[in-house]
Formats: structure tokens, sequence, C-alpha cells
């Protein structure tokens, strides 16, 4: 009995120091994604305006752009996916990376070979344990990206896609994104868009009234596309970033806050099990006090 009890209460402990941790992170969790939602919320119009913008140079010019018009035959896809560099999040990663398996096998049956790009050590490690091509990553500013590492993923992503794909093995015709949005702090969604060739309709702000209004290129219609175009995928980079990395604080926290729920949970029925583990033990000693004086009794008796 006293050896039970021993475990029990080591138990106990252990639940106690685990619960601790998990508390901490979720109030960090709690803390962190009060900024994230409002960088989400700041870069959001800036990046649906720019598309809008994009779409109509892309629609109001006949420009032969390499940034705007598909490829005949395309041969390659880049495919970039965003995940994060911890763990305790729940379902964050692998519903990413769900959806980026999905996004390839897709690709793949439209005869593309695929090239992944990754951010994130979750999906870095998801493909070296099962020994699949990365072409790049990048890792440890998944729940805190600036501008600056969207740039860098951006200048990348560009120039694979400048180069041509039918002579050069790092070129690509197609370029898709695979990311969490952040809906709420109950909702975020896996999804996968594609960036390039533009897709004038994929701007996530309200379709506007009317007509969009006719432009006039200066110095030309290309050397507005150079401009804009990079600008544009930073942008969509960028918000997808931190559209991520809100959703990863938001999964934590409610990964976290679940986790202290049922360490209460366990530390209730742990406590209830060496409760009655003691009461078990003190009830075994009455009986044998009881059981030793009844038999002193009778040798005492029998004596006389």
């Amino acid at each position: 009995m006293g050896a039970q009890l021993r475990i029990y209460r080591r138990r106990i402990r252990s639940v106690k120091a685990t619960k601790k941790i998990t508390r901490a992170m979720e109030l960090i969790s709690a803390s962190r994604i009060v900024k994230a939602q409002q960088r989400v919320s700041a870069s959001t119009p800036y990046a649906n305006e720019l598309t809008r913008a994009v779409s109509a140079v892309a629609t109001f010019s006949n420009t032969n752009h390499p940034l705007t018009t598909e490829s005949a035959n395309p041969k390659r896809a880049a495919v970039l996916v965003i995940t994060a560099d911890r763990g305790m999040a729940g379902a964050y990663s692998s519903s990413a990376i769900k959806e980026a398996d999905g996004l390839v096998v897709t690709l793949k049956e439209r005869g593309l070979q695929v090239d992944t790009y990754l951010v994130g050590r979750k999906a870095v490690n998801y493909f070296k344990f099962r020994n699949r091509a990365i072409k790049n990553s990048w890792t440890g500013f998944s729940d805190n990206p600036t501008y600056a590492h969207a740039k860098a993923i951006s200048d990348e992503l560009i120039a694979a896609f400048i180069k041509d794909a039918q002579v050069d093995i790092d070129g690509v015709d197609e370029l898709h994104i695979v990311y969490t949005e952040f809906k709420s702090m109950l909702t975020q969604v896996a999804m996968n868009k594609r960036m390039l060739p533009l897709e004038v309709v994929e701007s996530d702000g309200p379709a506007p009234a009317g007509l969009l209004p006719a432009y006039e290129f200066e110095p030309n219609a290309e050397e507005v596309l150079n401009a804009l175009l990079p600008r544009y995928i930073e942008s969509r980079v960028y918000n997808a970033l931190l559209q991520s990395a809100a959703s990863e604080h938001a999964a934590r926290r409610r990964a976290m806050k679940s986790a202290t729920d049922n360490a209460d949970e366990l530390i209730k029925s742990l406590t209830r099990l060496a409760n009655a583990a003691r009461q078990a033990e003190i009830t075994q000693e009455i009986s044998e006090i009881v059981g030793g004086a009844d038999a002193l009794a009778s040798a005492s008796a029998g004596s006389e």
C-alpha cells in the first residue's frame, strides 16, 4: 500500500510540473496572438489592393509578360509550404502538410514536376524523414516573421519562375503557396493558392463595384509589371507568413489550454486514487493494531 501511495504522489508531482509548463505556454501564446492579429489586419488591405492593381494592369494591357502569361506546356511547379518551427500547436502543422501533399498529388496528376520550398522545422523534418527532395528551406521565424524574411523567400521564388523551365532545371512554370489562414481564435484553415501566373480573381478583398478604371502605363505596361509583380509576390508571401503565425499562436493557445484542463482532471483523478490508497493503508494499520491487541489479550487470558 505504501509503495502504491508513493507512486500516486510522484505522478501527481509530475503532472503538476507539466501543468505549469502548459499553462505558461498558453499565457505566452495568448499574449502574442493579439500582436499577430494586428499585423495580419495591417498587412491584408495592402496585399489585397496591390493584387487589384496588378490584376488591373494585367487586364488592361496586351503585354505578353512572363509573370502573367501561362505556359502552353507547363513542366515544373514550385510549392511553398509554411508550417511551424515548434510543436505543441495541435494539428496546425500537420494540416498544412496534408494540404501540401494533396496539392503535390494534383500537380503530379497534371504531369508536372514539383519543387518544394519549406518554411518551418516541422515541414523540413517531415520531408527529410520521408527522404523527399527539398529545393530550399527557411527556419527560425515562423512565430514572428518579418518583411525581410518574406523578401528573401520571394526573391528566390521569382528567380526560379523567371527562368525557362523548358531548358533550365531550376526554372518553374507555376508558383503555389500553402499556408494557414487565420479566420478567428477558434478557426484556422489550411489552404493553397496559385500566385503565379497571376490569377486575376485571386484578391481576398470584396469585389470592386463597377468596372475597373482604365489605366495609362508610363513608361509602358511591361515596366509597370516588372515593378509591381515582385512587390505583389512579397506582399502575398508576407501576408501568408503573418496569417500562419497568428494561426500558430491560436492553435498553440487552444492546445495548451486543453492540455492544462486535462492535467487538472488527471490531478483530481490521481488525488482520489491516492486518498483511497491512503485510506486503505490506514484501515490496514488499524486492522493490524486491533489484531495485535486481540492476540495479546488472548495470550494473557491463556496464561492465566
